[in-house]
């Protein structure tokens, strides 16, 4: 993985290309100290990853995002930030990761491990009409700002005045509603009761049970989703294109 870090700050440039010396399969290509020099960097060496600070003078790190988001094929973003409170912010650039200064090697080996999944190419493959989805689901809990990645969702579940998560870390409720989520992700995510949205390559099998309802078997997860007859004929021809 081809990285370039962008920090104002040399003696955090240095801290953090020591800990991807340490990473199998990175390779710090480039560095900057400011916006501008990032872009210029990152139009020259065509990283898969920008290790990226939010404070910095003159074009600050969302602005850069920001920037990086019209691409046609976009690197990973991964800020990199003495300051919690950008992480929404940082969300809403399409950020494949968050981490709080001082960066320890398991946080970064953690948010390369999921950068790695989403390569450059992949990347422009999940546009629809409107541009790039989102990577994440942000949710306010009691460790504070949670980053869900897509890709470990196995289905949103509504209950009355919110939605629950289904992910591969276990249950988060957010403040999105089912339609909201069903617009942005519908080549995704596939509607399988008035309640229920599923991931579509989660999807294993469909069962029916004793009392006649039917209920999906997601690979990955005990949960088993309910199909409303409404959504079945639906969910049967989805079947059959998976």
């Amino acid at each position: 993985m081809r990285i370039v870090i962008v920090d104002d700050e040399d003696l955090a440039r240095l801290r953090l290309q020591r800990l991807l010396a340490d990473i199998e399969g990175c390779e710090v290509v480039a560095e900057a100290a400011n916006g501008q020099q990032a872009l210029d960097c990152i139009e020259q060496v065509q990283p898969d990853l920008v290790m990226l600070d939010v404070r910095m003078p003159g074009l600050d790190g969302m602005s850069v995002a920001e920037r990086l988001a019209e691409y046609d094929e976009p690197p990973a973003v991964v800020f990199c930030t003495a300051y919690d409170e950008y992480a929404l912010e940082a969300f809403n650039t399409l950020a494949q990761g968050y981490i709080v200064k001082p960066v320890q090697k398991q946080q970064l080996e953690q948010v390369i491990a999921k950068s790695r999944r989403l390569t450059r190419p992949q990347s422009a493959q999940l546009q629809d009409g409107q541009g790039e989805i989102r990577r994440h689901i942000s949710a306010k809990t009691r460790k504070g700002m949670e980053l869900i990645p897509i890709d470990s969702i196995y289905c949103f579940i509504a209950d009355q005045k919110y939605v629950t998560v289904v992910h591969r870390e276990g249950e988060t409720l957010i403040d999105e509603t089912l339609k909201e989520l069903e617009s942005e992700f519908s080549r995704l995510f596939a509607r399988v009761h008035r309640n229920a949205l599923v991931a579509q390559d989660k999807i294993e099998a469909m069962e029916k049970e004793r009392s006649g309802q039917y209920c999906l078997k997601l690979s990955g997860t005990e949960f088993k989703p309910m199909v409303s007859r409404r959504h079945l004929p639906g969910v049967r021809a989805l079947l059959e294109r998976l």
